[in-house]
C-alpha cells in the first residue's frame, strides 16, 4: 500500500492573511520610504559587493517599493560600507525606466557630497541633522547651529537644480547622552530645516526609546507651528519593541510617509544603543491588515530580505521575514 504524501500547507498569503480590518481615521495609502540599502547597510560590519547592492535595490523595486534610499555620498572614512556610491549608481540607471515613479534618494553631508551626487545625476537628496548638541558633535563634529549653516547651501543649491531635499532630524524622541529631548527643541530644528527649503522632514527615533504618546505630542507641536502631517515622515527604531505602536500613532495623526528597512537592517554607527530599524515586512503586514495600500508585494519583499540575510551570513531580525520564509 502506497502512502500518499500530505498536501502542502497553504501559505498565509494563499489563505488570505492578514485579514483586512480597517480602523477609522487612518490614511487609505502609505508611502514607504525604504532605507535598507543606505541606513541599513551602513551599519553592517562587512561591506557588500556593489553587484549585490545593485541586485538588492532592483529586487526591492520589483517588490513594489517606489522610494528606495540607495546610497550615501559621505566621505569613505566615515562610512566605509557605502564608499562605492559612484560605482553603484551606473548599475541602477535602468531601474527608473523599468519602474515608473521610482525614486532613488541619496544622503549627502555637505556641499562636497552634493557635488558628487549631482555628478551622478541623482534625483533626490537627503541631509541628516540632529535635535541635540551631543549627537550633532558626535555625528557631524558641529553644533546644531553650525550644522544648519552647513546644510543651508546644500538645500538651496539642490532646490535651485530642481532636486527635492528630505531632511532628517535624529534624536527626536530621546538621546543616549542627554536623555529626554524637549519637544520644542525638536520642532525648532525641524522648522529651521523646512524654512531652508526642505520638501520633507523625517522625525527619527534614533535609539528607539519613543512611545506613542510622545509621537502624538510631537506631531501636535508641529501642527501648532503650522507644519501639517503631509510634510512629515516618521523613522522608528525597534529597540524596545515600540516601532509599530509608534507608527500607528503617527498614522492616526495623519502621517502618510513611513521609513522602514527591509529585513530590519540598520542602527546607527554613532549611537551604539540604536538597534535595527522598523522592518519593512513587519510594517507592510500591519498596514495590509489595516486595509492600507502600499503597492508592495509582501511575499516578494520577504524573499528579498531572506536572500540578503544569506549574503550577510546571518538571519533576518524581521519577525515577518522569518514567519513568511521559514
Amino acid at each position: 500500500m502506497t502512502t500518499q504524501p500530505e498536501p502542502a500547507e497553504p501559505t498565509v498569503s494563499q489563505l488570505g492573511l492578514p485579514d483586512r480590518a480597517p480602523l477609522g481615521g487612518l490614511p487609505a495609502s502609505v508611502r514607504i520610504h525604504e532605507v535598507g540599502p543606505r541606513d541599513g547597510l551602513q551599519n553592517e560590519k562587512t561591506a557588500l559587493p556593489v553587484a549585490v547592492k545593485a541586485e538588492f535595490i532592483a529586487r526591492l523595486a520589483a517588490a513594489g517599493l517606489r522610494t528606495i534610499e540607495a546610497a550615501s555620498f559621505v566621505h569613505p572614512k566615515w562610512v566605509p560600507q557605502l564608499a562605492d556610491a559612484e560605482e553603484l549608481f551606473p548599475q541602477l540607471a535602468e531601474l527608473p525606466g523599468k519602474y515608473p515613479g521610482l525614486r532613488l534618494p541619496v544622503l549627502v553631508p555637505n556641499e562636497r557630497g552634493l557635488d558628487r551626487a549631482l555628478a551622478n545625476r541623482v534625483g533626490d537628496i537627503a541631509v541628516f541633522a540632529s535635535a541635540t548638541e551631543s549627537f550633532a558633535r558626535r555625528n557631524l563634529n558641529r553644533t546644531v547651529a553650525e550644522s544648519l549653516e552647513m546644510f543651508a547651501p546644500v538645500i538651496r543649491r539642490a532646490t535651485e537644480a530642481g532636486i527635492p531635499v528630505r531632511s532628517y532630524v535624529s534624536m527626536a524622541f530621546g538621546d543616549p547622552w542627554e536623555g529626554p529631548v524637549p519637544v520644542d527643541q525638536v520642532v525648532s530644528v525641524g522648522c529651521a530645516l523646512l524654512d531652508l527649503g526642505s520638501a520633507e522632514l523625517s522625525l527619527g527615533d534614533t535609539i528607539g526609546t519613543g512611545t506613542p504618546g510622545q509621537v502624538a505630542a510631537l506631531l501636535a507641536a508641529f501642527a501648532a507651528r503650522g507644519v501639517g502631517p503631509e510634510r512629515l515622515a516618521v523613522h522608528f527604531h525597534d529597540t524596545y519593541g515600540q516601532a509599530l505602536a509608534n507608527t500607528l500613532a503617527a498614522l492616526q495623526a495623519g502621517v502618510r510617509t513611513v521609513d522602514a528597512s527591509a529585513g530590519g537592517l540598520g542602527g546607527c554607527p554613532y549611537a551604539k544603543s540604536a538597534t535595527g530599524n522598523l522592518a519593512t515586512e513587519d510594517l507592510v503586514w500591519m498596514l495590509h491588515g489595516l486595509g492600507i495600500e502600499t503597492g508592495v508585494d509582501l511575499d516578494a519583499l520577504a524573499a528579498t530580505s531572506a536572500w540578503l540575510a544569506g549574503e550577510l551570513g546571518r538571519p533576518s531580525p524581521s519577525r515577518a521575514v522569518r514567519a513568511l520564509t521559514g
